[in-house]
């Protein structure tokens, strides 16, 4: 009796286990097959995972939103909507990068492929009268033999030239983009430089010279916040670059305004830090 019920325990845990694993199979399942049905394999790299602009610019449009409700129409409310725009453009020209950057290789791989091929055929040409005709003397091949390697190192230099034109064209564009971004953090980093978290407190003792933000502790506490998400934002916005661009010089500017938006978001909360707590 005890073995046939130890059996049967055995036999119905098996089962409710392997129902369990199959649920948990299918339950992990269901939200993945959307996400990745959705997301477009346009990165450099063919990775399924990557930053989306959508997502990043309602998150701007909403701390946008967030801000003038709080503070009304202020400096840093606009700020927010200078950045919502330049994550729409970063959009709108990575999109316009990726096509023109598509239809410059095609153009330069063709053109050095014919410089190549009328290379070749220049030099096959030249040998073939060379041998053909004869040359009297030996010292008659060294100008042929200079002008044969004068060919194939101006080939080379316009083939590897017309190789990394396209991707250069395409920096400029990227990098100004870049460049407007670290200006907008140094834009957000002056916002939240005269809010001094002295003044919240009852023992400040303001000088003639002093700055006067006029914001009490709890609306200077969401002030910095906020300051401190859009810089995070910036660095999400100049991210979506890399999500068309292997580009080493793009990659390592990101990086830098990755680094910037950072240590500014460091500063502001250490400010926070100060802040009287009631």
């Amino acid at each position: 009796m005890r073995g046939t019920g130890w059996n049967t325990f055995h036999c119905h845990s098996a089962k409710t286990l392997d129902q369990l694993c199959c649920g948990a199979r299918l339950t992990l399942q269901r939200p993945l097959r959307p996400y990745i049905r959705d997301v477009t394999v346009t990165s450099p790299a063919g990775d399924l995972i990557q930053l989306a602009a959508g997502h990043v610019g309602a998150t701007v449009a909403q701390l946008e939103r967030r801000i003038h409700a709080r503070f009304g129409e202020r400096g840093l409310t606009k700020a927010a909507r200078d950045l919502g725009g330049l994550v729409g453009l970063v959009q709108r020209e990575a999109n316009l990068s990726r096509h023109r950057l598509r239809r410059r290789i095609v153009a330069a791989r063709t053109v050095s492929i014919t410089i190549v091929t009328a290379t070749v055929a220049a030099l096959a040409f030249s040998l073939r009268s060379a041998f053909i005709d004869g040359l009297a003397h030996t010292a008659d091949w060294v100008p042929l033999v200079e002008s044969i390697v004068n060919d194939l190192v101006f080939a080379a230099i316009a083939v590897v030239f017309l190789w990394a034109f396209p991707e250069r064209l395409e920096r400029r564009v990227l990098l100004r983009l870049l460049h407007r971004l670290r200006s907008l953090a140094h834009v957000i980093d002056m916002h939240q430089l005269s809010k001094d978290p002295e003044q919240a407190g009852t023992s400040y003792t303001p000088t003639e010279q002093s700055v006067r933000h006029g914001l009490d502790a709890d609306q200077l506490y969401h002030y910095l916040n906020y300051c401190s998400e859009m810089l995070s934002l910036t660095a999400k916005t100049a991210a979506l670059c890399a999500e068309h661009s292997a580009d080493g010089v793009v990659l390592e500017t990101i990086s830098y305004i990755e680094t910037l938006t950072t240590e500014l978001s460091n500063k502001i909360w250490q400010k926070i830090s100060l802040l009287p707590r009631g």
